[in-house]
């Protein structure tokens, strides 16, 4: 069943943003986030590559964005990470090149080679690290910043290559305990605050949870490889060590499972959660990519139990208003239209007992976004001038339009470009 007002919402982003030289000047048109997956031309090239390779529109204005993205050197080695700089550029390239056989070959293979040497050391640059006994950060290890991130593009590039292992292999690595001030602590405990900076609120560090950046992400990495039958030793342990502490802090809302952004020293200490408002369930942070990625881990593991416990959480989280009152913008990353996608990219997947509620729950989100009596230009003017929002992939008009099409269409996306968000 399509919803034609959201795909005109969609249409009339894309003809928003069709030419690059006419985008209006704006945070994320300035030449600081040219190199940006998250808000520069990378993320809205994505948008015109999906709707191309849909048939909706030419190939010309993804190739115009990518020309934009690419009209000066891209950043590589300890500057860089995955939605910046070379690997920014390469995710948009392979999602263009997996419809244009051959195409940008030669630009990819030079950016694969800058980044598996970057991964190296990276991986080096870990395994020293546990090997000293220290804590490691965020950036280490997330899916924006860190190997979870690089461990997305090379499963999709190069999914038998030894880039892949070497990343498996140190994500197993991370799920082996650490010793720290006498205190047993889970391998992803950052000794700083969520942001990754010291943090006075934080003396003692966390354990994030989220997909952007906590463990989330790990986890939905070696579910994804594990999916496709590429496994190294201690992979399935490693999943059930993730799943077991989610289990230990989860939390029933009384309609359905939550899990916290993260855990404090102090949380730890005690065995329990402290108190908190309903939390904004989101892909970034939250029950809503953490349901996802769970379930791509049950059914790796072969777990129906699970798989079906996390659909139903993700199904609680979509249906309660106490957690959907704290969605507060249309966006990708933490709003409407990222929901809408996360619902309908676990729904492909679901079980058939809650299958039918998860694509249930996707009309009222999709109604949210687009009101009826919306006229599409507007909204899409408005979306794209908003200072917050922006023309950009995570939080702007182009995740926004590219989150909406596959659950208007019911068609699941074409190009992969998803994947780096480790959710498919």
């Amino acid at each position: 069943m399509t919803h034609p007002l959201v795909l005109k919402v969609a249409d009339a982003v894309a003809d928003f943003l069709a030419d690059p030289a006419t985008v209006p000047p704006g945070s994320d048109a300035a030449p600081s986030n040219r190199q940006h997956l998250a808000y520069g031309p990378t993320g809205i090239a994505l948008l015109h590559i999906e709707r191309a390779a849909a048939g909706l529109c030419s190939w010309q204005r993804a190739h115009d964005w990518l020309a934009a993205a690419a009209g000066h050197p891209f950043t590589s080695g300890p500057d860089s990470h995955p939605f910046y700089g070379a690997p920014a550029l390469a995710h948009a390239l392979g999602c263009a090149a997996a419809h244009l056989p051959g195409a940008y070959q030669r630009a990819r293979d030079t950016l694969d080679r800058q980044m598996a040497a970057d991964v190296r050391r990276r991986l080096a640059a870990a395994h020293r690290r546990i090997d000293a006994g220290h804590l490691p950060e965020l950036a280490e290890f997330d899916t924006i910043r860190g190997l979870a991130g690089y461990g997305a593009y090379f499963l999709r590039r190069d999914p038998t290559g030894a880039d892949v292992r070497a990343i498996l292999d140190y994500c197993v690595r991370l799920t082996e305990p650490a010793a720290h001030e006498a205190e047993a602590l889970p391998g992803w405990w950052t000794p700083t605050g969520p942001s990754g900076r010291p943090d006075g609120r934080y003396p003692d560090g966390h354990a994030n949870s989220g997909m952007a950046h906590g463990i989330g992400g790990v986890l939905a990495l070696l579910a994804l490889a594990a999916r496709r039958g590429i496994t190294v030793g201690g992979h399935r342990e490693a999943l059930r060590v993730i799943l077991a502490w989610l289990d230990r802090w989860q939390e029933e809302t009384g309609r359905g499972l939550a899990w916290p952004y993260w855990v404090t020293r102090d949380e730890l200490r005690i065995g329990r959660l402290g108190p908190s408002e309903p939390r904004r369930p989101s892909w970034c942070y939250g029950t809503v990519g953490l349901a996802r990625a769970q379930q791509l881990a049950a059914i790796a593991l072969g777990d129906t139990d699970r798989q079906v416990e996390a659909e139903n959480a993700l199904v609680a989280a979509l249906t309660d208003p106490a957690q959907l009152n704290r969605t507060t913008d249309n966006g990708l990353c933490h709003g409407y239209t990222g929901l809408a996608h996360v619902a309908a990219r676990t729904a492909d997947d679901a079980h058939p007992s809650t299958a039918g509620q998860l694509r249930a729950a996707i009309p009222s989100l999709l109604t949210t976004v687009c009101p009826p009596g919306t006229d599409p230009a507007d909204a899409a003017t408005a979306v794209v001038q908003d200072e917050e929002a922006g023309p950009g992939f995570l939080n702007g008009a182009a995740g926004m339009a590219l989150a909406l099409l596959a659950p208007a269409t019911a068609t699941p996306p074409l190009s992969a470009w998803d994947a780096c968000l480790l959710i498919a």
